[in-house]
């Protein structure tokens, strides 16, 4: 059975995309929720007076995707610090908030809300609000995944609004204590996984590896992708059609070079890995994962027990 939840983040616009990478999002929907007024219009809520949030409300099967992990994706997405909007985006419309549908979404929403304060903001207060669910309405269709029907003028939106720089330089710059990082990595790994830089082509550890194993992140050890699901790309990196779990990645915009790609990091370090392309093999579903050899750690198969990954043998035999 899906279940629904419903997040504020500023401008609608930007919080749908970051979700829909995830398998178990079943649906996405942009609209307005928590005023007073039925049934408004865009134009109505840009008024302020309405008392609405610009919100999404998302459908999702609780199998595949916990509400801890959306939590996680959301936070990831905003700053929780601004009680006054978001970025360019100023006025009550753009506040944050979380709106719990029953009683279990809001201890999971007011715990996860006191990790983010004690462990990333050091203590400063977090403005995003808990609320119960109310009526939600959906936003008029030209605002539905206006990524994809504009993407041109979302993508200079995102990128000029703020949201961008914000998340790569705080939670993306952040996440770990990159001295301590720095010692325990060779020159090369730092450079990718903590300064985003990507290796040459075809001079590097695994991309012409096809032994049985696993790959797993070189600085947590967070297992990421499978050798069974590793391809031939002929790109000069690993290849990989997916990865093992979905929410061990987060997804970013990324807009360096002037090109617009979707940056792969990874869940519990934050690590740069790569980025994910489209011109997969179909049969598969269509994506390659295109990795710096950098940002892995090989476990072969027959070491996977005695380093701690056996569970993770269901995914390579």
């Amino acid at each position: 059975m899906n279940k629904l939840a419903t997040f504020a983040g500023g401008c609608f616009w930007c919080m749908v995309k970051p979700y829909t990478a995830y398998s178990g999002v079943k649906n996405v929907v942009s609209g307005y929720t928590g005023g007073q007024t039925e049934n408004p219009t865009y134009k109505e809520v840009c008024t302020g007076n309405t008392g609405h949030y610009e919100a999404i409300q998302i459908e999702y099967d609780e199998n595949e995707i916990t509400y801890e992990e959306l939590l996680d994706i959301y936070w990831k997405q905003i700053d929780p610090t601004d009680a006054y909007g978001q970025f360019a985006d100023r006025g009550e419309q753009y506040r944050t908030a979380i709106f719990c549908h029953d009683e279990q979404q809001k201890v999971q929403a007011l715990e996860s809300k006191r990790k983010i304060e004690k462990e990333k903001f050091q203590g400063k207060e977090i403005a995003t609000q808990i609320l119960d669910a109310g009526i939600f309405y959906p936003a008029e269709e030209n605002h539905q995944n206006y990524y994809k029907k504009m993407r041109d003028h979302y993508n200079v939106y995102y990128k000029n609004s703020g949201r961008y720089g914000f998340i790569k330089s705080h939670w993306d710059r952040q996440n770990v204590n990159r001295e301590e990082v720095k010692e325990k990595l060779s020159s090369i790994q730092f450079e990718v996984t903590q300064n985003d830089m990507t290796e040459v082509p075809f001079e590097n550890e695994y991309y012409n590896n096809f032994e049985k194993g696993i790959y797993v992140d070189v600085v947590s050890g967070e297992p990421l992708f499978s050798s069974t699901d590793k391809f031939n790309s002929g790109c000069g990196w690993p290849a990989f059609t997916k990865p093992i779990k979905e929410t061990a990645l987060i997804y970013r915009s990324d807009f360096v070079y002037g090109m617009d790609r979707t940056e792969v990091r990874s869940h519990e370090s934050n690590s740069h890995l790569g980025h994910v392309f489209d011109d997969g093999p179909e049969e598969t579903g269509g994506n390659r994962y295109c990795i710096n050899s950098a940002s892995l750690k090989f476990i072969p198969y027959d070491k996977m027990e005695e380093c701690g990954y056996g569970q993770y043998k269901k995914y390579v035999e």
